[in-house]
């Protein structure tokens, strides 16, 4: 059954997408889990040169990609280009470079005395199907942040992507249509009924980019079925911005780090903690900014009626709950557009739904603290704990503040950029999930230890292995008093001799 959309900008429905039919979900699973394992078995190299050629297949198709989120999301052209098109081109290319060392097997070393002739090693083996559900905001670079290490490590994918953004979804399996063998990549479309099919068909991995409330319901059922899940759900980071700061770049980095992808963002700033000190100077520099800003280019829309309805209920009820809106705080009435709004915050922060709840919009709520410490207290005060940024001319104390705050990413004078390094781990605490995206860290979810020890021991038996005779106990107890740091060197002798006597009978069964 076919589903549609609107335009975020403009209101008018976009073509229709067939949606997947709920019932067949389970069959597609199945069909990915057989064409997993030949996928697999590939040597990595040839894996390597399938994925490869996405990079290609991203630059060159830029200008259809950035048509497409202006088309489905509003995001701004720039933003296309800065957010979901070179980085994704560099991603794929860190993981080719990097792939091989990442999943190269890790040698246990193992005492000769104790497992004489044996050696060990880990092994990282695919997960089997990953099932992949991704949102509307980033609906090009989130996906692909799994799909491709995924894939080199011999993965097969189930992707949904959100029933907001189906057309930027089937763009990216577009990327990998005649590189892979059939049914490694598998696109399917819907709406939460389609996603629900997909948690329950059996996949061996569940990743899940969304909100709190779906994440819980996920993490659920996946426990039910002990499917393990990788979940990056919302985030309400702050900002701390010291006294010595320099206030023209704090300024500029904190509104853009605020009004990026209209707020929409897990990783926007959504709380700022200024020092009294700089505090006028800095909010006045923000307020001057913000205003410069042109909506609907520079600020696109929200994406949802919903979240637009969202982002208006938390100004209105900060403002009735004493809130001052310095600038913007209303939508302009066009499309789903929302002016980029600064919100200066007074009192018990803790009763302000814009204060403890993800927005996800274009609006930046300001509070003036005392101190350091008052703002580092504050900043941790939450739920989530995504990113965080800290803004300081003396970068070692930046540094020590990093420390202290709960959040998966910290940067100093600057902010939420790091999605777009591959190599750097992307994770949180609290309600902002358990998951890993980007970096080795990430193919930890991606596969499972496997270890194989191998044995060229010529010896008739093992120490350890039946019967249990009295040689046996002589023997272990010999090696517990060899290995004490407590005994005396007179009853480590004794033990050596007890050791050399009855290890060669264990050895030969006796």
């Amino acid at each position: 059954m076919p589903f549609s959309t609107t335009s975020p900008l403009t209101g008018e429905p976009l073509a229709p997408v067939e949606a997947t039919p709920v019932g067949s979900v389970a069959q597609l699973v199945s069909r990915a889990r057989e064409a997993q394992a030949a996928w697999a078995s590939k040597p990595l190299e040839a894996r390597m040169e399938a994925i490869y050629r996405v990079k290609d297949r991203i630059l060159d198709a830029g200008e259809e990609i950035a048509r497409v989120l202006r088309t489905e999301c509003g995001k701004p052209e720039g933003e296309a280009w800065t957010a979901e098109v070179i980085p994704n081109a560099d991603l794929v290319e860190h993981w080719i470079e990097g792939i091989e060392e990442a999943l190269a097997p890790e040698e246990v070393s193992l005492d000769p005395m104790t497992y004489p002739g044996k050696s060990g090693a880990i092994h990282a083996v695919p997960r089997g199907v990953i099932a992949l559900i991704t949102p509307w905001n980033f609906p090009v670079a989130i996906p692909l942040r799994t799909i491709v290490p995924a894939l080199l490590a011999g993965n097969a994918i189930v992707f949904k992507p959100s029933e907001h953004s189906p057309r930027a979804g089937a763009l990216v399996a577009k990327l990998f249509e005649g590189l892979l063998p059939p049914d490694v990549f598998v696109l399917v479309q819907g709406g939460g009924d389609v996603g629900a099919a997909l948690v329950s068909s059996g996949p061996d991995l569940i990743v899940f980019t969304g909100s709190v409330p779906t994440g819980r319901k996920i993490a659920e059922a996946a426990a039910r079925a002990l499917t393990p899940v990788s979940l990056e759900l919302g985030g309400k980071d702050a900002a701390i911005v010291l006294d010595d700061a320099d206030v023209e770049r704090a300024a500029r980095g904190i509104v853009w780090g605020a009004f990026n992808n209209a707020g929409q963002n897990c990783a926007s700033i959504e709380r700022v903690y200024v020092h009294e000190k700089i505090a006028g100077a800095l909010v006045d520099r923000m307020v001057a900014l913000t205003r410069q800003l042109r909506v609907g280019e520079d600020v696109g829309p929200l994406t949802t009626q919903q979240q637009l309805e969202v982002v208006q209920r938390h100004v209105d009820g900060a403002r009735e709950l004493g809130a001052e809106v310095l600038c913007g705080g209303k939508a302009t009435g066009r499309g789903l557009l929302f002016e980029p709004t600064i919100v200066k915050v007074t009192g018990d922060e803790g009763r302000i739904p814009l204060m403890t709840d993800e927005t996800f919009g274009p609006v930046l709520p300001v509070v003036i603290v005392k101190s350091e410490d008052e703002a580092i207290r504050r900043a941790n005060d939450s739920r989530y704990g995504l990113t965080a940024s800290v803004w300081t001319k003396k970068t070692s104390r930046g540094e020590q503040l990093a420390e202290r705050l709960r959040a998966g990413v910290v940067t100093v004078n600057n902010h939420g950029f790091t999605a777009a390094i591959a190599a750097a781990p992307w994770s949180g605490v609290g309600e902002s999930g358990f998951g890993v995206t980007n970096s080795k860290h990430a193919l930890r979810e991606f596969t499972r230890p496997r270890f194989v020890l191998v044995d060229k021991s010529s010896a008739k038996s093992e120490l350890w292995w039946m019967p249990y005779t009295p040689s046996l106990v002589a023997t272990v107890k010999a090696m517990s008093i060899l290995r004490s740091a407590s005994r005396s060197i007179g009853e480590k002798l004794r033990a050596l001799i007890m050791l050399l006597s009855n290890a060669p009978k264990r050895l030969m069964g006796r």
